[in-house]
């Protein structure tokens, strides 16, 4: 059914990701909560999904920022991972029972590789927060489409158009500048947590590639998918931990900060998970452009309250990085889309008389 998932960053990799879901003929129904959406009207799809977006996604990111603000979590992020990828596990484990789907057990081996990079892109994501500005993570996160574009080259040995190019290009250029606000402005600004979010984009980039080559071949259910990466990536982390001496002190620490760990982090998997199934349904009822357009919205109602719930100082320079950064995705969206848009905005420009009925797109040329 349905195509890749880099739920990565879960919520916000995965939000991003969600589009990319959808993309297959065969997935006709949309669950939420066990709930078919599928049959309810459009404007109500509509509705109830970017409720459930603006909701979920707020929260998420709110709480990823509180946790890290409210304890030195830096030595203990590996471990809010092992927690989120066991909630996960349940999570899409009773999914898959509510369905009655059978689980491909003959498949474990080419999930380990999801679970890898999947492990990896959620793992590097968590631990950036407690060295980045969090706008900054999530400006980072924005852009996916840059180690994907590289990974299509280096993996699969795919040509891209100008106008992917020159998105990716934008949104570098819109990266660099906003690191640069950061720098200036920043008083705990680290080089370290660029490293560890460009890594995690990097295990984005390959996880979607990867799944791309998977389901060439195979048809599998995303829930099933998923089940198996945060599950084998459960017990990968477990194993990691054990051998590296840092469960036991992760597990005392969390227990002396139950609220600001098990708490929030309950509530922070709960909204990843459930978030980007409110994104597979408003792609599902009204495509990508509209998707795209309300979690980019979104990301700027986060980016927004994050200046105004956890102090930070603020520059105008922020704006303009996020402008290029927008605009780079909508050029990508653009390319994947240019014969159905080229006719809606000729068919708008000849509404408002502003060129002849007979006259052509050039934009077709």
């Amino acid at each position: 059914m349905q195509r890749h998932s880099s739920k990565m960053t879960k919520a916000e990799v995965a939000e991003q990701v969600a589009v990319e879901l959808i993309s297959s003929p065969m997935n006709n129904d949309i669950y939420i909560c066990g709930f078919n959406m599928s049959s309810l009207a459009p404007k109500w799809k509509f509705s109830i999904s970017v409720a459930g977006i603006f909701i979920l996604y707020i929260c998420f990111g709110a709480l990823q920022e509180a946790i890290f603000s409210a304890n030195d979590l830096r030595s203990y992020s590996p471990f809010l991972t092992l927690y989120q990828f066991g909630i996960y596990s349940i999570l899409s484990l009773f999914e898959l029972r509510a369905q009655g789907y059978l689980l491909f057990n003959s498949w474990t081996h080419l999930y380990a590789v999801v679970a890898v990079l999947t492990l990896g892109s959620i793992a590097f994501s968590n631990a950036s927060v407690g060295f980045l500005n969090y706008p900054t993570q999530v400006i980072f996160k924005c852009c996916k489409m840059i180690p994907v574009l590289l990974g299509g080259v280096i993996i699969q040995g795919k040509r891209y158009s100008i106008y992917e190019v020159t998105a990716v290009l934008l949104m570098t250029l819109g990266l660099i500048c906003f690191t640069l606000v950061d720098v200036s402005i920043q008083p705990k600004f680290t080089l370290f947590g660029v490293f560890l979010v460009s890594l995690a984009l990097c295990c984005d980039g390959a996880l979607g590639n990867c799944q791309e080559v998977i389901m060439k071949k195979y048809v599998r259910s995303n829930t099933e998918i998923l089940f198996y990466s945060y599950s084998v990536g459960f017990c990968l982390l477990a194993t990691v931990l054990t051998i590296s001496g840092n469960l036991l002190p992760s597990f005392y620490f969390f227990n002396d900060h139950a609220l600001q760990t098990y708490g929030y982090g309950f509530i922070f998997s709960l909204s990843g998970y459930f978030g980007v199934q409110f994104v597979l349904c408003l792609v599902h009822s009204h495509g990508a452009l509209t998707a795209v357009t309300v979690t980019t919205f979104r990301k700027a109602v986060s980016i927004t309250l994050s200046f105004i719930m956890f102090e930070k100082p603020f520059s105008q320079g922020y704006i303009w990085s996020g402008l290029l950064v927008v605009f780079g995705l909508y050029l990508n969206l653009y390319n994947k889309n240019r014969s159905t848009w080229n006719t809606t905005i000729l068919n708008k420009l000849k509404s408002f008389h502003l060129i002849k009925s007979d006259t052509k797109s050039i934009l077709s040329v």
